[in-house]
């Protein structure tokens, strides 16, 4: 007789997936169209839109060691309910940033709060999605994510044509306050009692059990940054411009394609199993990314790293949730997501360096091989806690 699985998709975890979905597609929308408002409204220049995209960046990365902290004392759903809150109304404000200076102060404070609602909406997925099927629950609602990567950028520059800036800022404010409505209708898992102690420890910041795969992921982000932050310029210099429309388009589709598969594949034969070939993909779509001379490779380059990096994410994802104890989620996914969007930023701007020394094509063929040192540092890192296990089975069993 097989035993009956636990749901996945529950009222709850669908609506914290519509929050998120709503989130991204905002943050996805701002970061595709801000650099254009800052050179076509503002007169400014290429540079301070860089800087407009790094700050909002900056700002995620100081505060998301806090937020873990910030869900355990005041709960994760409260969190996540105040850091929509402002950010929606972040949004809206956007309409009266008239000026660089303002809007880049707006985008500090708006990095504050998508550090904290993201924090909380993956900490909240992690804790209603059954243990036995962490993996695929995870993959699924990082669907949400990678849905947004294309919906933003696709609504925000199609609105453009017809529409004003502050019409824009308008909307995108009203899809969010669709993000509070769904965030009020989940029904998140109760939070332990915060402790006493008023000293802030590194452990209040971080969860050390999830530093490994952290670092690892960091890495990973470093060399995917080589894609979000070049493959437009990239594009440009071959003539494949229209195509890089595409792109992106064909790197969704692959990732939700294999998604299923791959939640269930980590769930049911270990991490291992989705990993290493994820990583051998990715490697490869990087590798013919720097091959490419048309459109036809262009588009499988995409459709490797969709299928790869896709998997990747919301695996490593899982890994660092799994390592610490159940109400150390929070904590666990602030400390993955520090460490990713750091290496996500300082990707963008080492790999400029290393652009404007050897070209774009020497870029994605360092990163690609780059993959491969990312799986042997995996592998070592595997290696190291299938070994302690070992060791602990041993002094518990004599």
């Amino acid at each position: 007789m097989t035993q009956k699985k636990s749901p996945i998709w529950t009222k709850s975890f669908l609506f914290i997936s519509l929050s998120n979905f709503f989130l991204f597609l905002t943050f996805y929308a701002l970061l595709t169209t801000l650099p254009i408002y800052v050179t076509d409204d503002l007169n400014g220049s290429e540079s301070q839109a860089g800087l407009i995209v790094t700050l909002f960046l900056l700002s995620a990365i100081l505060v998301r060691p806090f937020s873990g902290k910030l869900l355990e004392d005041f709960g994760k759903k409260r969190m996540l309910l105040i850091s929509l809150l402002l950010f929606m109304l972040t949004t809206f404000v956007y309409v009266a940033a008239t000026s660089f200076y303002l809007l880049l102060a707006l985008r500090f404070f708006h990095g504050i709060w998508f550090a904290i609602a993201t924090t909380a909406a993956g900490a909240i997925a992690a804790d209603i999605t059954p243990d036995s099927r962490r993996g695929e629950g995870l993959g699924y609602f990082a669907m949400s994510m990678n849905l947004a990567v294309v919906a933003g950028p696709f609504l925000a520059l199609t609105l453009l044509n017809w529409l004003s800036f502050s019409t824009l800022f308008i909307i995108l404010g009203a899809l969010l306050a669709g993000a509070l409505l769904f965030t009020s209708l989940v029904s998140a898992p109760a939070t332990e009692a915060p402790s006493s102690k008023k000293k802030l420890s590194f452990h209040d910041l971080f969860e050390v059990k999830a530093l490994p795969i952290a670092l690892v992921g960091s890495l990973l982000a470093f060399s995917y940054s080589s894609v979000i932050s070049y493959i437009s310029i990239y594009t440009k210099s071959l003539g494949l411009l229209e195509a890089a429309s595409f792109f992106f388009a064909v790197f969704a589709i692959a990732m939700l394609v294999s998604r299923p598969f791959v939640g269930r594949l980590f769930d049911s034969r270990g991490p291992s199993i989705v990993i290493y070939p994820s990583l051998v993909l990715f490697a490869l779509g990087l590798l013919t990314l720097s091959i490419t001379d048309s459109s036809f490779m262009l588009l499988l380059s995409a459709t490797f790293i969709g299928l790869g990096y896709g998997s990747l994410v919301p695996c490593f994802q899982t890994l660092a949730i799994q390592s610490a104890d159940h109400h150390r989620s929070g904590h666990a996914t602030a400390t993955f997501f520090t460490l990713f969007d750091t290496g996500i930023a300082t990707g963008s701007y080492v790999l400029g360096i290393v652009v404007s020394l050897l070209g774009y094509h020497s870029l994605y063929f360092i990163m690609g091989l780059f993959v491969f040192v990312v799986m042997y540092l995996y592998k070592v890192m595997t290696n190291k806690k299938a070994t302690r296990l070992r060791s602990q089975s041993t002094v518990h069993s004599s």
